[in-house]
C-alpha cells in the first residue's frame, strides 16, 4: 500500500488525510499532551527524529494506514488501522485526539466511523479490534455505539501513576458493521 492508494476520507465534521513524515513535528507536539498520553497509556517518549522515521516508514507500509484527523483546518489527532493481517482480513484500530479543546465534540466518533468504513469497505477487512483502558469509559461508549463488542479484559495490563489499570479488548466484525450502519454498510 502506498500513499497514492490511501485516499483522503471526508465526512461531516472531519477529514482524514494520510499522515506523512512532514506531520511529525505536529504529532510530536500533540503527544506531549498529558491527557492524550494517559488515555492511550503511552509511557514512551520519542524524539522528533524517531517520529519522522516512523511516519516515513508508515507512508508506504503495507500493514497500516495512518490518518491525521483534520477539524476546522487543524490537525487535531490521528486515527490508525495497523497490524493488518491480510490473509485473515483482520487489523487493530487506535485513535487519539491530541488537541484538548477538540475533545468531547464528536470529532473522534466521526473520524472512527470514517476509518471503519474505509477498513471494511475499501480494505476488505473482516475484523477490526481495539484496546481501551478502564479509566476511559467515554471512549468505550463511543466504540459500543459504533458496534464494537467486548471480547475480554486484560487484567491490570497497564500501570499508570502507580495504579494497575485493566485493558478491555473490543472488536467489530464486518457483518456487525453492516447491520449497525444506517446505510447498510
Amino acid at each position: 500500500m502506498t500513499q497514492a492508494t490511501r485516499p483522503v476520507l471526508t465526512g461531516g465534521t472531519v477529514t482524514l488525510r494520510p499522515l506523512t513524515r512532514l506531520d511529525a513535528p505536529a504529532i510530536h507536539a500533540g503527544l506531549e499532551d498529558p491527557e492524550a498520553r494517559r488515555l492511550t497509556g503511552t509511557h514512551a517518549r520519542h524524539t522528533l527524529a524517531e517520529m519522522e522515521a516512523h511516519y516515513a516508514r508508515a507512508e508506504t507500509a503495507a500493514d497500516r494506514c495512518d490518518y491525521g484527523i483534520i477539524a476546522g483546518g487543524a490537525l487535531i489527532g490521528e486515527a490508525v488501522v495497523n497490524g493488518i493481517d491480510w490473509p485473515n482480513k483482520a487489523a487493530s484500530f487506535r485513535i487519539v485526539i491530541w488537541q484538548a479543546t477538540a475533545r468531547a465534540k464528536g470529532f473522534g466518533s466521526a473520524a472512527a466511523a470514517l476509518l471503519l468504513r474505509h477498513g471494511f469497505e475499501a480494505l476488505g477487512l473482516n475484523r477490526i479490534e481495539l484496546e481501551v483502558y478502564a479509566f476511559n469509559p467515554r471512549a468505550r461508549r463511543v466504540y459500543e455505539k459504533l458496534g464494537f463488542r467486548l471480547e475480554g479484559t486484560r487484567r491490570e495490563a497497564l500501570i499508570w501513576d502507580g495504579e494497575a489499570v485493566d485493558a478491555h479488548i473490543m472488536s467489530l466484525l464486518k457483518r456487525e458493521y453492516r447491520a449497525a450502519s444506517p446505510m447498510g454498510g
